[in-house]
């Protein structure tokens, strides 16, 4: 009996202290075999929270789930440093931290907010010539990483007792809450870590309605959300049979219409009649065009 494909996001609230990479290989076994499956951004091992997985067609969905805004509340540790700038690492206490006032903590974390360069810490994922940070900094190796813009949408104080500073921050890809840490620890002049970090926010997946790792294969597969769902954050647009037809097929189609939600020359999800995701377009605004970027049905 052939065991049907499963295609679709699976929305998981990690637990502290295993990789994404392990929570992929716990997921494994809930799928058929051969079953696809990837997340989309890495969490830290020391974090919780939101953990998007793609199954199947839809791993090639897994950029615009990157593309999501996310929120996360921290615990920041204030007056100590870490080399890995949260609590895993090796911690060295700032001598003669004073503890700042709540206005000044508050002053200078809404200074964060907008599109920002900063560097990533130095035990993280991103690539110096072509190798992880965090491999060459565990060989002992030197590690220079260039600054990189990051879009901080908004940081709230949740609440502040020296030196503990719990703050929720709503960011875009890419942000380091780590490298925020250690930025804003520098700018008020004690020194900062994290020390507790969870997501709970990927666009519009809620670590409320996640799974657990508890979870059993059955529940799993029920759990499985469309592939659509890994677009919620593009410009949509329903297409007739015969431009889906050409589209389909390759070709530069004219639309009469403006996607829902564009706002310029961008991806744009592409619809059939019956709400099913047929391919992702690339938006001229100036032509008035879709170009065919990932076709996922052609009729």
């Amino acid at each position: 009996m052939k065991v049907p494909v499963l295609d679709g996001l699976l929305v998981l609230d990690k637990p502290g202290g295993v990789t994404s990479r392990a929570v992929v290989n716990r997921v494994l076994p809930w799928f058929p075999p051969r079953t696809r499956i990837g997340h989309t951004g890495t969490l830290d091992p020391l974090a919780t929270g939101v953990l998007v997985l793609c199954l199947g067609s839809a791993t090639r969905l897994s950029e615009y789930v990157q593309l999501m805004s996310k929120t996360y509340r921290t615990r920041l540790l204030l007056g100590a440093r870490s080399d890995s700038d949260d609590a895993d690492g090796t911690l060295t206490p700032v001598a003669g931290a004073l503890a700042p006032m709540l206005a000044t903590v508050e002053a200078c974390a809404a200074a964060f907010v907008g599109v920002i360069e900063q560097v990533p810490p130095t035990y993280s994922a991103a690539k110096v010539t072509g190798r992880r940070a965090y491999d060459l900094a565990r060989r002992g190796e030197e590690v220079t990483l260039r600054p990189r813009p990051v879009r901080i949408q908004a940081i709230q104080v949740l609440d502040y007792a020296y030196p503990h500073l719990d703050l929720e921050v709503h960011c875009g890809k890419g942000t380091y809450i780590r490298s925020l840490a250690r930025d804003l620890g520098e700018r008020l002049g004690c020194g900062a870590l994290v020390q507790t970090l969870r997501r709970t926010r990927v666009g519009p997946f809620l670590a409320e309605e996640a799974l657990t790792l508890d979870a059993d294969a059955e529940t799993a597969r029920a759990r499985v959300l469309p592939a659509e769902t890994a677009v919620a954050e593009l410009p949509r647009l329903v297409l007739a049979d015969n431009d889906l037809m050409r589209l389909g097929h390759g070709q530069t189609i004219s639309v009469t219409e403006r996607p829902q939600g564009a706002d310029g020359e961008r991806d744009t999800a592409v619809f059939d009649s019956a709400g099913r995701l047929a391919a992702i377009a690339i938006f001229d605004p100036q032509r008035k065009t879709l170009h065919p970027a990932k076709v996922f049905q052609s009729k």
